[in-house]
């Protein structure tokens, strides 16, 4: 079956949370993302301002999502159910947050784990490292490609 990425909805929002704790590595509970006042409102509230959540679904079940924060120009999260892994979900999800970032920002940066799969995933997709930041975590950017019209 096709991967099919599209825009996030209110109505999504279940789901979001549903993958965003079923995952193993860098795993969040719900009471934590609460804490870190990520809730079902405060995403509400994001969707509402425009686009910047989009779900991959293969067969019209959600399956991962990617989110950016358009002020900062960050990509603030990618997650994919684990048993959907290595089928090109997160790539998918990953080309559609830069597309988006890279309309208004010439640099785009976000910040993983050092040792994570995540982080060899962001590096092959032309990722840069820049800085170690607290909690083994790792500052990456990335350049706008620029176009060549030979």
């Amino acid at each position: 079956m096709s991967i099919q990425v599209r825009e996030a909805r209110k109505a999504d929002i279940g789901e979001i949370f549903a993958i965003r704790t079923s995952v193993a590595k860098n795993h969040l509970s719900l009471e934590q993302l609460a804490e870190m006042g990520i809730t079902s409102e405060t995403i509400a509230a994001i969707l509402a301002r425009g686009p910047c959540l989009w779900i991959a679904e293969i067969g019209r079940v959600p399956v991962g999502f990617s989110m950016v924060r358009d002020e900062t120009a960050c990509v603030f999260g990618l997650f994919v159910r684990a048993d959907h892994e290595g089928r090109g979900v997160g790539r998918l999800l990953l080309e559609r947050a830069e597309r988006h970032l890279f309309a208004k920002f010439d640099e785009i940066w976000m910040e993983t784990e050092i040792s994570s799969r995540a982080y060899a995933f962001y590096k092959r997709a032309g990722w840069l490292p820049i800085e170690k930041r607290d909690r083994r975590l790792m500052k990456l950017i990335k350049a706008r490609p620029v176009s060549s019209n030979l």
